[in-house]
């Protein structure tokens, strides 16, 4: 089925769920022990099987468009370093000097064909090659082939560099996106223009994932922001193995009955929006005046993440008026996430570690929910013959 044809299906699914008072659902409710968003163990798995595995986006081609740019990053306690090679390449490493573990950049971005290390002031091109040992004749001699950085698995597309955390892993983003990669390729985010980043900080990442999955918090949590726009508790799921596409109708979704139904799916930021998510940390919400792109990045330790907030458009900001409404806007969307649902997140994690619940229960209208956990389980269980979650549809 085309993209086209699934964006019609969507519409016309929200249109219906309005009118009949109903939503997408799972066949059954569950539960989900309180202790996994507690418990050390786990999220070290979580951390060593998930994040240090499964390919990370980490970048957008936006950020780093030109030969001998750079950009560095820390997820999961590894530090990376990537970068943008002569021929246009992107390239991932580990930031440490392969001499004695200093980070060979320090800064956060920039361009630049060499990266010195601060230490002693070893030299690697942006392929990670070491072409300078500092007073080599006293060094001694050194096969410098064995020291070059560490490169991690990379690939780019759609826009977005993704990399695997682990050296020696393989990267292959057509298996591991499936049917997400054509959606992601159709919104052409390597056109837009990248205006920058904020960093909020919440509970543990699960905690603050589960709310990027579902509007039925709309109502009570988000009463004057985004529930004036968007129905609560009416989803619609189209599920690519752990990636998703999430349909959220706005009041006035009815409106699409006023035209051909073979338009409906081009309605998208009028009648409704759609939000796509990466397993397992990313959220992008795209409208024509701003774009919010979420990185969950889990903290130190199991009850904290660093959320990466990333704001794109599709021109960048014509004169000064637009340069500070863009920036009133990038405001406002922080502040709902960090204000209304970070700060939610907190409270529910100091009320899981008090011990109060033995488990957490999901509805049947908590569908994106439901197989979020089921994939996490499906990783952590590091079982090949494992059966993956399969959605209803």
């Amino acid at each position: 089925m085309g993209l086209i044809q699934q964006y019609n299906d969507a519409a016309a699914a929200m249109l219906s769920y309005v009118e009949t008072n109903t939503t997408d659902q799972s066949n059954e409710i569950i539960t989900v022990p309180a202790k996994n968003y507690t418990d050390p163990a786990r999220w070290q798995k979580e951390i060593d099987l998930i994040f240090k595995k499964l390919p990370m986006m980490l970048a957008f081609t936006i950020e780093m468009p030109n030969p001998g740019d750079f950009k560095t990053i820390e997820v999961a306690g590894m530090p990376v370093l990537l970068t943008r090679g002569k021929d246009g390449k992107a390239h991932a490493f580990l930031n440490v000097c392969p001499h004695r573990g200093a980070p060979v950049a320090e800064a956060a971005s920039g361009n630049c064909s060499r990266f010195v290390c601060p230490y002693h002031g070893w030299t690697y091109n942006n392929e990670g090659k070491l072409i300078g040992v500092a007073d080599r004749a006293k060094f001694g001699e050194l096969d410098t082939s064995t020291r070059n950085l560490r490169e991690l698995p990379c690939e780019e597309r759609a826009g977005l560099i993704f990399a695997i955390l682990t050296p020696g892993e393989t990267i292959n983003l057509e298996e591991f996106l499936g049917g997400m990669l054509e959606d992601l390729e159709s919104l052409n985010l390597a056109s837009f223009h990248f205006l920058g980043t904020k960093e909020i900080f919440g509970a543990n990442w699960k905690i603050a994932y589960d709310g990027y999955l579902e509007g039925y918090h709309f109502k009570v949590a988000h009463p004057e922001t985004i529930f004036k726009r968007t129905h609560t508790n009416v989803m619609r799921y189209d599920m690519f193995g752990p990636h998703y596409r999430i349909g959220f109708p706005h009041h006035g979704v009815e409106k699409l009955r006023e035209i051909e139904p073979q338009l409906w799916g081009a309605q998208e930021n009028n009648a409704f929006d759609f939000v796509r998510t990466l397993f397992p940390n990313i959220s992008i919400f795209l409208a024509p005046e701003l774009g919010q792109i979420a990185q969950l990045i889990p903290g130190p330790t199991p009850d904290k993440n660093r959320t990466i907030l990333s704001y794109v458009r599709k021109a960048p900001p014509g004169d000064e008026a637009d340069r500070a409404a863009t920036e009133a806007m990038i405001n406002f969307l922080r502040d709902v996430t960090n204000d209304e649902d970070y700060s939610l997140g907190l409270k529910i994690q100091k009320g899981l570690e008090s011990g109060a619940l033995d488990s957490v229960v999901f509805g049947k209208n908590e569908y994106g929910n439901q197989y979020f956990h089921k994939w996490v389980d499906y990783y952590l269980r590091e079982d090949p013959a494992a059966s993956r979650p399969i959605p209803l549809r």
